[in-house]
């Protein structure tokens, strides 16, 4: 750090002025970026930029991308509470992806609180830095990345928040972006599936759950949380044989509560396969069964055994550690993802923040897994 200072401060006499002066976090983020290229590569053009308007004409021969404020200069408290503290869009234009939120619980069967997850991740989100350290992703390097907000769900109405879910998703993927959706209870991933197989088809879905969610009614109901994937299936959005679900535990309706699952080509790995060990080789064998085609990762936080995150309104024993929570999502480089999703964080049930922790950071590596992305 205080060799990075150093060769900023010979490199760029006027930098640590910027940032004594009342410049806005767009700018400082700016001139930050530069400043750490400039220390990295000894380029001198730095030197007499003094605005991030200075900077985008200097470096007009590159394309440029959104970067985070770094925490070496702005401080983490400050500032909106973006994801990662990137900037704000009003819409997917231009981006090569968006972190959305689609806060309702609406879904839940037992503790809600879910409608605050995507607030609360986004808080914590502030911890997060530039570069995937364990992978060297360089994700802010590599794609236009935006905060493009939340879906305006009814919270009254599910069937209704669906359909403004479906509709919004639809504008999202039409500009060629990829959605990072914080959820929100996992009923959300039915609609979200429907606008992006519209685009793509039928597509492959690694879901990683404490549960299944392929129930056919759950009181009388046919859409919720537990219900997302099967009416994936009946719709013809998912691509069965190209399917894993990863995780499943826990007490059953039935002596073999995912027999439906596999009739339909998935392939199950229940949590005691998964128990004192690496998932590295799963998700070797995982990428051979998703081939070539359109990908999307499903991530239910209560995948996670509760030690770990406790904030979720259905918990189950006996889980999956973040560590191989990572290995799964780090897993999936190399897959065409069209989206992810991280759900069902609720944050009153966690008043640590660590389960809105762990959430931010599962979405940065998904993120650092999307194409194209730079690796060092």
């Amino acid at each position: 750090m205080l060799t990075l200072l150093k060769q900023v401060s010979k490199r760029c006499p006027g930098f640590f002025e910027a940032l004594l002066s009342k410049r806005s976090i767009s700018e400082i983020s700016a001139l930050t970026q530069a400043a750490r290229r400039s220390a990295v590569c000894g380029d001198q053009r730095l030197a007499t930029a003094t605005t991030s308007r200075d900077l985008k004409r200097q470096y007009s021969d590159k394309k440029s991308y959104n970067v985070p404020p770094s925490a070496e200069f702005v401080a983490r408290v400050s500032g909106i509470a973006t994801m990662a503290k990137l900037p704000f869009r009003e819409s997917a234009e231009g981006l090569d992806a968006a972190f959305v939120g689609v806060p309702i619980d609406t879904g839940t069967s037992n503790r809600p609180g879910a409608r605050f997850g995507p607030r609360h991740i986004r808080a914590e989100s502030a911890m997060l830095r530039a570069y995937n350290g364990g992978t060297k992703a360089a994700p802010y390097e590599s794609l236009m990345v935006a905060d493009i907000g939340d879906v305006n769900v009814n919270v009254y109405d599910l069937k209704d928040t669906c359909k403004r879910i479906r509709e919004a998703y639809r504008k999202i993927v039409a500009t060629g972006c990829i959605p990072l959706t914080m959820g929100g209870d996992h009923t959300i991933a039915y609609p979200i599936l429907q606008a992006v197989a519209e685009k793509h088809g039928p597509v492959g879905l690694i879901h990683v759950d404490a549960h299944a969610d392929t129930s056919d009614v759950v009181l009388g109901e046919k859409i919720g949380h537990g219900t997302p994937f099967r009416r994936c299936v009946e719709e013809g959005l998912l691509d069965c044989k190209r399917v894993a679900q990863i995780g499943l535990r826990g007490t059953g309706y039935s002596p073999d509560n995912y027999q439906w699952s596999r009739q339909q080509g998935f392939r199950v790995v229940q949590v005691e396969e998964c128990w004192h060990k690496s998932l590295t080789p799963l998700m070797a064998e995982v990428r051979k069964q998703m081939g070539e085609g359109p990908v999307y990762l499903s991530f239910d936080i209560d995948a996670l055994d509760p030690a770990f995150a406790p904030g979720t309104g259905t918990p189950e024993i006996a889980g999956l550690t973040p560590i191989q929570g990572l290995e799964i999502i780090r897993g999936c480089r190399g897959l065409n993802l069209v989206g992810c999703d991280l759900v069902e964080v609720s944050p009153p049930y966690d008043t640590t923040g660590n389960t809105a922790l762990t959430a931010a950071n599962l979405l940065f590596e998904m993120m650092c897994v999307l194409p194209m992305i730079k690796y060092y």
